[in-house]
């Protein structure tokens, strides 16, 4: 039988510096719900170093549900991956106590930040955050030349797909009850945005 675990090389390269991020934004305990799990090495690399904290992964791709199972079998704090498509309306999620989405909305159409952070709206309790992770546009701060190849290659896969604005996913964030806390820089011109509902 073949290992259903999938491997995204750039995870080994940025989950300690997200860890930390992730270490100053949740809540001590409760329960996080990852959007867009992937391959689940994000989760079962985290997971274990926040004990206090329940994961959630989640993914609308049946194969990257089977990778994430398989990347946090055993681990104690990890439940079992959702099947969740962020642009849709209905989850199969009520509450959560944080949401943590890494590289999703500039692999993604629009629709799914605009579902994103209608969902972080709905399930959010009052000031639980939000952590976005990705490279993103910023007014008057030059966008690194490798972030504009990246953001060509992107759109030439799938027209939908690109970097996104900071402004214009703040605004929307705004839109949903989301105030904009903060932005941290992170290695390879990436940056981690927190919000908080």
């Amino acid at each position: 039988m073949s290992d259903p675990r999938r491997h995204a090389p750039a995870t080994s390269r940025n989950r300690d510096p997200i860890l930390a991020v992730l270490r100053d934004a949740l809540p001590a305990s409760g329960v996080v719900l990852e959007i867009a799990s992937g391959s689940g090495e994000h989760a079962a690399h985290f997971a274990p170093a926040l004990p206090g904290i329940v994961w959630q992964p989640s993914d609308p791709d049946a194969a990257a549900r089977e990778s994430t199972a398989a990347w946090t079998a055993g681990i104690a704090n990890v439940r079992a991956p959702l099947a969740l498509d962020a642009a849709s309306a209905d989850w199969p999620v009520a509450a959560a106590d944080a949401l943590v989405c890494i590289n999703m909305i500039h692999i993604a159409p629009w629709a799914a930040c605009e579902g994103l952070m209608a969902g972080a709206g709905r399930i959010l309790q009052p000031c639980a955050p939000l952590v976005l992770y990705g490279p993103f546009r910023r007014a008057e701060v030059l966008t690194a030349p490798s972030n504009e190849t990246f953001d060509a290659s992107l759109k030439a896969r799938d027209p939908s797909w690109g970097l996104r604005d900071l402004e214009a996913v703040s605004a929307l964030a705004a839109v949903h009850g989301l105030r904009f806390d903060r932005a941290v820089e992170m290695p390879a011109n990436n940056l981690s945005l927190i919000y908080r509902r």
